[in-house]
Order: C-alpha cells, then sequence, then structure tokens
C-alpha cells in the first residue's frame, strides 16, 4: 500500500496506543506464571504482538479476549513447536529461551530481514547451557532444556538478549548468574523486564562488579501472581504525535494515557523536545495527558545510545528546525527493520534536506522540506516519520509501502486523519 499525505494541520487528542514494549513482556510472563491472568489490552493488535501471541501458542498457552482485556491460560508443555516470529525481533530472542524452558524440540522462522539479524550472542550462551541450536541465525533448530547457572553474555549488542534470558531462568527453579561482559546499552528496556518479573514474584538482583552489571536470580516458591495486568501507554510511539505538535506553527495535540513514571526509555522524547524549544508539559501534576504546541526549532544533539528508535523522528524534527543537529551512538540502528541510519538520510534527502550520514549516526541541516517520494523500506518508525514530514513539507509526499505500521501502530493512519491529516491510498 502506498500513501500520499498532504500539507496538514493536526490538531486535537489522541491516545497513547499500549507499549509494544510492555505488552511483549507481560504476555510473557503472564503465559509462564503458571495461573490465569488478564493483561489489560484489547483491539487489533500490531504484527509483533500478533507474533508472540502466536509464539505462546504454539508453547501451549491460550488466550481469550474479553471487555476488560486479554485472558491467558499458561504454557502447558509441548514436545514439538514450530515458532513463526513473523519480522519481529522482540518475539525471536524473548521467547528463543523462553522456549528451551518449556519445550524440548522447537523450530523457529522469520520473515523480512529479521533471518538476517544477529543472534549468536544469544545462541552462544544457550549453548554453554544445555541447548543444542543448528545455527545463529535463522531458521533454526534447537533442541535441549535450558538450565540455570552462571551466563555470560555481551550488554552492547541487543539489550532484548539480556531480558529473554532474565524471563526464561526467572521461572526455572534453580539459581542462575548472568555476568555482562561489555557495558550495557538500552538499559530502560531491562529495567522494564525486572519490573515486570517483579511483579510475578521473581527475586532478581543488580550489583555492579568492576563498572559491569551482573543479575542474581535466587529460585522463588510460592509466587504472588497478578490477576489483571495493566499496559502502559506507548511513548515510542506517542513520539510522532508529539514531534507533530512540535513542529507546526498553530495549535496544538495533546496525547492521552501516558504516565510521568514509566520506565520506558523512550520517555526521552518529552525532554530533548522540550530543551529543544517545544512548549511541552502535563496538564497537572498527576495527569497522563502530555500537552505539546511549537515554540522555537532550535538544533538537537543527542546520542542514541538509549533510545536508538526515536532517531527517524529526530532527524524530522531537526529537519524542519535551524542550525545544525547531531545524533551519535546510533550503529545498532544498521540491524533493525531496515538500515535505519542509511533509510532515515535517504529519507530526508528526498523530502529536500540536507543530511550527512557517519557510521554510528547522522548530521541533520535545518531548512524547508518541499515533499517527494519516500521508500520506506519495510520500516514501520520511516513510514510515520514521513508521514509527520508531511505536515511541514510544501508539497505532498508518497510513502511506498505505508502497510509497514501495522508491525507497531495499524491504526496510525486512521489517527492521524482524526487529528486533521490529509491522506491518500494510492494502490
Amino acid at each position: 500500500m502506498n500513501v500520499i499525505c498532504f500539507p496538514s494541520q493536526l490538531n486535537g487528542n489522541v491516545a497513547a496506543i499500549p507499549s509494544k514494549s510492555d505488552a511483549h513482556r507481560k504476555l510473557i510472563c503472564a503465559a509462564l506464571s503458571g495461573q490465569e491472568c488478564t493483561v489489560g489490552m484489547s483491539g487489533r493488535f500490531c504484527d509483533d504482538i500478533a507474533a508472540t501471541i502466536r509464539c505462546l501458542e504454539a508453547l501451549g498457552a491460550s488466550f481469550q479476549q474479553y471487555t476488560q482485556g486479554l485472558l491467558i491460560r499458561p504454557i502447558q508443555r509441548q514436545q514439538h513447536s514450530k515458532l513463526d516470529c513473523g519480522e519481529s525481533g522482540s518475539t525471536l530472542r524473548f521467547l528463543l529461551p523462553v522456549a528451551m524452558t518449556v519445550c524440548s524440540d522447537i523450530y523457529v522462522t522469520g520473515s523480512g530481514r529479521l533471518p538476517k539479524r544477529p543472534i549468536g550472542t544469544l545462541v552462544k550462551a544457550m549453548s554453554a547451557h544445555g541447548v543444542q541450536l543448528s545455527q545463529d541465525l535463522l531458521p533454526l533448530h534447537a533442541t535441549g532444556s535450558l538450565t540455570g547457572g552462571v551466563y555470560e553474555i555481551e550488554g552492547n549488542i541487543s539489550s532484548q538478549f539480556l531480558s529473554g534470558l532474565l524471563m526464561a531462568l526467572a521461572f526455572l527453579d534453580s539459581d542462575s548468574e548472568i555476568r555482562l561482559t561489555t557495558a550495557l546499552q538500552s538499559s530502560k528496556y531491562v529495567d522494564m523486564t525486572l519490573d515486570t518479573l517483579r511483579e510475578f514474584g521473581a527475586d532478581i538482583q543488580t550489583v555492579t562488579d568492576n563498572g559491569l552489571l551482573r543479575y542474581y536470580k535466587k529460585s522463588t516458591k510460592n509466587r504472588a501472581i497478578p490477576v489483571v495486568l495493566p499496559v502502559d501507554g506507548d511513548w515510542s510511539n506517542a513520539a510522532f504525535w508529539l514531534t507533530a505538535g512540535a513542529i507546526q506553527p498553530t495549535g496544538a495535540i495533546q496525547v492521552l494515557g501516558l504516565d510521568q513514571l514509566s520506565v520506558q526509555g523512550d520517555k526521552e522524547i518529552a525532554r530533548i523536545l522540550k530543551d529543544s524549544g517545544a512548549r511541552l508539559g502535563f496538564a497537572d501534576d498527576n495527569s497522563r495527558t502530555l500537552i505539546v504546541s511549537c515554540g522555537t526549532l532550535n538544533e538537537i544533539d543527542v546520542s542514541m545510545e538509549e533510545i536508538p528508535d526515536l532517531l527517524p523522528i529526530l532527524a524530522v524534527r531537526a529537519a524542519v528546525g535551524t542550525g545544525v543537529s547531531h545524533f551519535t551512538n546510533a550503529a545498532r540502528l544498521r540491524l533493525k527493520e531496515s538500515d535505519r541510519l542509511t533509510a532515515t538520510a535517504e529519507m530526508l534527502r528526498a523530502l529536500g534536506a540536507k543530511v550527512d550520514e557517519l557510521p554510528d549516526g547522522l548530521t541533520v541541516y535545518g531548512g524547508q522540506l518541499c515533499g517527494g517520494t519516500v521508500d520506506a523500506k519495510n520500516d514501520h518508525r520511516l513510514v510515520m516519520s514521513a508521514a509527520i514530514a508531511a505536515l511541514r513539507c510544501s508539497d505532498p509526499v508518497t510513502i511506498l509501502g505505508a502497510e509497514a505500521v501495522n508491525k507497531s501502530y495499524p491504526s496510525f493512519f486512521d489517527d492521524y486523519q482524526a487529528l486533521g491529516g490529509r491522506i491518500e491510498t494510492a494502490g
């Protein structure tokens, strides 16, 4: 599907969708918990969450949708299972170790760029603890049972490896320890995992040894299992609406359902936009409604080490602003749904911006965008970033492959139009 976005004005209220990152973790822990649990999410699920649900069903869990949320009946062990992870890196990296605690024989597949995305660090750690894996890329066959003990993994490749191991080991009867051999990146995502596990009664202690993190998991009996778990509003996808409000000369956008105390790392979008000139704040101290409008459009200088997913939309913000903006420590973005550094640079150049692509970042020069045609490279964040860029273009923006939004935000264009955005579908 191709979509044409016309220069327009967005105003009004939009509800934050449920956090994909939070939902993955709560669905998996609920399925492992041994008791029924309801996760507070409903409606059409994005492709990544659908992939996690599909894989958990293959492992023996069952799901039923009610008005109050999704009822999860825990995993009933299977001898053999086939896991289709779709294009979801979270599903693969979380469920590969989890699956080997409840099933002794699995075949794992994926689509899009997922078979090319690296999992060697995780495969190496699992191979040292009772699991035999056919290779370190998809498709793969794994047999055996993941055991407790002492694990060593790098912390600077993907925090999802650590989160997957933490979830798997937390529900084993034996004690375990995970030692990081390098500094941890995207640490807020690991904090989300730890918070969820503790909600399910896991006993996990974190210590620092010679500057590197270690995680100690103790066997826990008589766990307190929550009956209902709400899902956080998604700061990652709210970033698109917040940026839209920040770049428009008039009007304001209110995003509803954002927790001021959330541990989501992408909550940083609010600080970055405010520090670079936006008028932005919550309605009051206890509010979950964040209001944003345009102030000034100053340059941005930010390290993306902890917030890599924000780069495409922040680059759009920089391109319609003043001065020269610098985004650094983003090399891992080359291993996302697209090579997101190159894809973001190409998107902005197609719209008339000047961008320098560096090995680990981008330099973006502020100015005027003219519109044009953007190849979204099957990357949901490129689609949404291009749509927001269209608000400040002089001519329409045609987005090729706009259906990629289904990966994380299927209703994005519905919300875009409800706020006043003008689009046409073109094939």
